[in-house]
């Protein structure tokens, strides 16, 4: 049996410093690995492919993008680093995908994450911010199942894969970060008012036509473009074509920015999450 690490009284003040955080997540990372397994497995729970679906729907996805830009569309993507061959634009496109759905999986469940799970919250003691973490690692498990399936089309399209692939962990880190921090500030707010899942969606689906998957950042109007950069997905999955598509090195000066601000939003979200957290018994 799992042995689970936390506090006595769920009235009590919680720590908000991160080496507490830390230490916390790795006196409970034996729950957080049944919990995030549990979370994947439950997805297709019931199905006759179980886990295969993870892996199916990147692919029927990719070759549907693929006939639909290449043959009826004839669309190339053009811009920076672009080539003009038939699949370019549906590998191009898969790779904004990728980063949007991690970002909106997460996001998108943050607000209703702590009521979905009150039994945690009002029956037993339970160190319910790890229910962020959980949700993450979850939506990260078919991110990569999206990417291995974008390395093996890159093969089979281009003939090789570039080494520049590898810098792929180094981009993700800083949104992951950020998307954690967002989904512990969001999962508090959302037991207190609930329409924030209502804005949240409505939110992301705004972010995903002002990020540039569907169209290369240069098709953007000069006017128009400080907006588009301003998305916090915009420079992310640009880097990630960078590294994945283009074969060329991540620009690592903008990543440690990146990666600075996703850790004080992070943080900020946590503290949030715990200053309020004493309040979600009560609520729920």
């Amino acid at each position: 049996m799992t042995q689970v690490h936390i506090s006595t009284n769920p009235h009590s003040a919680h720590s908000i410093s991160p080496v507490a955080l830390i230490k916390n997540m790795w006196r409970n990372k034996q729950i957080i690995s049944q919990m995030t397994r549990r979370e994947v497995a439950g997805r297709y729970k019931g199905s006759a492919l179980g886990l295969l679906w993870s892996l199916f729907n990147p692919i029927l996805m990719l070759v549907v993008y693929t006939f639909v830009f290449s043959e009826i569309f004839k669309a190339r993507w053009g811009g920076a680093g672009g080539d003009d061959s038939k699949t370019q634009f549906a590998v191009v496109l898969f790779v904004g995908i990728i980063v949007l759905n991690l970002f909106c999986d997460v996001i998108n469940r943050a607000p209703s994450l702590i009521v979905a799970n009150a039994n945690f919250v009002k029956k037993v003691i339970f160190p319910v911010e790890i229910l962020s973490l959980v949700t993450v690692f979850a939506a990260l498990f078919n991110s990569l199942i999206n990417v291995g399936v974008l390395l093996v089309a890159l093969l089979a399209f281009n003939g090789h894969i570039p080494w520049t692939a590898a810098f792929i962990p180094f981009v993700m880190l800083p949104l992951v970060i950020l998307i954690l921090g967002l989904s512990w500030f969001l999962a508090a707010l959302g037991v207190f008012i609930r329409d924030v899942g209502q804005t949240v969606t409505i939110v992301t689906t705004v972010l995903m036509f002002l990020s540039p998957v569907f169209y290369p950042l240069d098709a953007v109007p000069e006017r128009f473009r400080s907006y588009i950069l301003l998305n916090p997905l915009t420079f992310i999955i640009e880097q990630c074509r960078t590294v994945l598509i283009w074969g060329a090195l991540p620009d690592w000066k903008g990543l440690l920015l990146y990666f600075l601000a996703s850790a004080v939003v992070a943080y900020i979200g946590y503290v949030w999450f715990q200053k309020t957290r004493k309040g979600f018994a009560d609520v729920l």
